[in-house]
């Protein structure tokens, strides 16, 4: 999708739910993709994501269009409920299923959604190396594995991550580089020396 389709049908949504219902599908995947990578367990990330969607589609009137990525917006809210359950650990989440109804469109098929994190939660569970680079991640400061997981598990560039994050570009390249070494030293620590 475009810039200008983007920034089309988030117009549209602001007064019309089906329209985003289209944002929603859009961006569905990619932003629980983000957050079973930052939080490792399916039951938390899908949580989180329909946080993300709800508070999303719910604060969608003070978003405020600057010609970057709607889905920059939902990565900051993104990251901001990840800092929130950290925060207080225990949380209670509003369910996308209610928030449906009210508006009268259809959430994709729960057992589908399940199914998918089911799935990606086998795959990263099936490869050891990733286990153990993942544990590690999770040591680090929250700023190094926001980036580090955007940058190598989503694939964004430096400037999209500057984006997302409200960062200029040298503090990110600044965090990449470190939050790097700080992951390869424990990996080496955790290895016995051996790299």
């Amino acid at each position: 999708m475009t810039l200008e389709e983007e920034r089309h049908l988030v117009e549209e949504a602001r007064t019309d739910p089906f329209a985003f219902g289209k944002l929603y599908d859009a961006y569905y995947p990619t932003i629980s993709n983000y957050l079973l990578h930052r939080l490792s367990r399916s039951d938390i990330a899908m949580d989180i994501t329909s946080e993300v969607f709800f508070k999303a589609m719910t604060k969608l009137s003070t978003f405020s269009w600057q010609n970057i990525a709607f889905s920059s917006w939902l990565y900051k809210i993104a990251n901001n409920e990840i800092k929130m359950y950290y925060r207080k650990k225990e949380r209670k989440f509003f369910s996308l299923e209610s928030l449906f109804e009210i508006h009268r469109f259809e959430p994709p098929d729960s057992t589908d959604i399940e199914q998918e994190y089911i799935a990606a939660e086998e795959e990263l569970s099936r490869n050891k190396q990733f286990r153990k680079m993942q544990k590690e991640l999770n040591t680090l400061p929250l700023l190094y594995q926001e980036v580090l997981v955007l940058r190598f598990f989503e694939e964004k560039s430096l400037a999209e991550i500057s984006e997302i994050t409200g960062k200029n570009l040298n503090t990110i390249k600044s965090l990449v580089a470190r939050g790097k070494e700080k992951l390869r030293i424990k990996l080496s620590i955790q290895d016995g020396g051996d790299e």
